[in-house]
């Protein structure tokens, strides 16, 4: 069945004859994005001591909730210019006539407390403005060098309440900068928040590196590296920044992805002018050989119950894409469209299979069910790529590159609408998203 699933268009519902609590319907089609208002943090202006790049904690972290929230395109932050009402306590229950003077269907009211030991406290309440109800409030405690963490939480907890799904702005991509010109390219791992802040390299660009993609529940990443021209599968420790051979196969091992738990990692082993998949036990070492074509079989990826795995495959003499059991066995073809198919990914959800398309020319980041079914491009251009989903499963990042202009990151909506670019230091390429970040 064909999902309409529109988030750049939203719908308000109500029940009669008091008005339901304010929702936005990710399932349906109705509406532009809902207007919200964000103002001031009460008590953010009262410690000269709480600053951080020449501002307060409270309006730095306020400025972060209404990036996450606006670029989500689900939305629209009313300027903080038109608000009538100024709240001074949290306590206060807002003059909802003020507020819907203004066209707001939500407002988020919150207080920032500065506590010993280097510690932020923020409370905020969430209202619907037209029900005249509070929908959630909550209070986030963390260190000041944190601030970032704690804004994104409170987006999260602002989507999740008015969405239904979970929220995706607390968590990190890495993803393979690139500096210089090709063929003498220096690619470094790096990582950041999503929103392109807290930046850092992971490797020094000695040598190349490709597909790192993120373990779904330890902050580990594996990714493949060039060492002597030999490509080989690493695993790297964020928190140690320790560094791990996978394997010291003697032909090429690359495009490494996680198992749902953690527990394996797949990869393709190219030896003899044969590429199959294997899964290697992360505890035990052992490895397990799921393919055995005389072709070329990688970029796999699991299903978020670890069952299925869905790869590309040139076996049928067109590069497609196929769907077997994790166990191994026969595999079914599931792509049946014009051109190349390449890099799928499973949706956290399992609802969707992302990949890249070549066709005519052309690059399209797309999506289709598991059984290949209800086939939409997302996005097309000059050169698409290497799409990665967010952990709701609601948006997919990935590289592009125009005619003639650097590779960089964007996002998009599962509808292939809100197309955003990630800022990054420079070219960017191959990301993965991680899952949501603990505060």
């Amino acid at each position: 069945m064909k999902i309409k699933y529109l988030l750049a268009a939203l719908a308000v519902l109500f029940s009669t004859p008091a008005r339901a609590e304010l929702e936005i319907n990710v399932s349906g089609a109705t509406r532009a994005p809902m207007p919200i208002a964000i103002p001031e943090m009460i008590g953010s202006n009262s410690n000269i001591f709480m600053k951080i790049a020449g501002k307060n904690y409270g309006d730095k972290i306020q400025e972060v909730i209404r990036a996450d929230l606006d670029r989500s395109g689900l939305f629209k932050v009313i300027p903080e210019n038109s608000y009538i009402e100024t709240l001074s306590s949290i306590d206060q229950k807002p003059n909802f006539i003020d507020w819907k003077a203004i066209k707001s269907e939500a407002l988020v009211q919150s207080k920032i407390t500065e506590l010993p030991n280097n510690k932020l406290q923020v409370d905020f309440r969430l209202w619907d403005t037209v029900a005249e109800k509070q929908l959630l409030g909550k209070s986030f405690t963390s260190t000041t060098d944190n601030w970032r963490r704690i804004a994104h939480v409170v987006a999260d907890a602002i989507y999740e309440r008015l969405t239904g799904d979970k929220g995706y702005f607390n968590t990190r991509v890495v993803y393979v900068s690139e500096n210089g010109t090709a063929p003498r390219k220096v690619k470094r791992l790096a990582i950041m928040d999503q929103d392109g802040e807290n930046h850092r390299f992971l490797t020094d660009g000695r040598n190349l590196v490709l597909t790192p993609r993120f373990s779904p529940n330890m902050q580990k990443v594996t990714y493949m590296e060039y060492v002597g021209n030999n490509p080989r599968v690493y695993l790297l420790d964020l928190n140690t920044n320790r560094k791990e051979l996978l394997g010291n196969f003697p032909g090429m091992t690359f495009a490494p992805v996680w198992s749902p738990d953690s527990s394996k990692v797949l990869m393709s082993y190219a030896n003899k002018g044969k590429t199959n998949i294997f899964e290697m036990n992360l505890r035990t070492r052992a490895v397990k050989q799921l393919t055995f074509d005389n072709a070329i079989a990688t970029s796999a990826s699991y299903s978020p119950d670890g069952s299925k795995i869905v790869f590309n495959s040139d076996k049928g003499g067109n590069q497609q894409l196929y769907v077997m059991s994790s166990s191994g066995g026969d595999a079914e073809r599931i792509s049946y469209g014009n051109g190349r198919y390449a890099t799928p990914v499973w949706s956290p959800r399992g609802d969707y299979i992302a990949f890249t398309k070549m066709s005519g020319g052309v690059f399209y980041i797309g999506v289709m069910a598991p059984d290949g079914s209800g086939e939409r491009v997302l996005a097309d251009g000059f050169l698409v790529e290497g799409p990665t989903w967010s952990p709701n499963g609601r948006v997919i990042m990935y590289s592009r590159q125009d005619r003639g202009s650097p590779v960089r990151l964007y996002t998009i909506d599962l509808t292939g609408y809100n197309e955003r670019r990630v800022t990054t230091p420079a070219e960017a390429s191959d990301p993965a998203w991680s899952p949501l970040l603990p505060l």
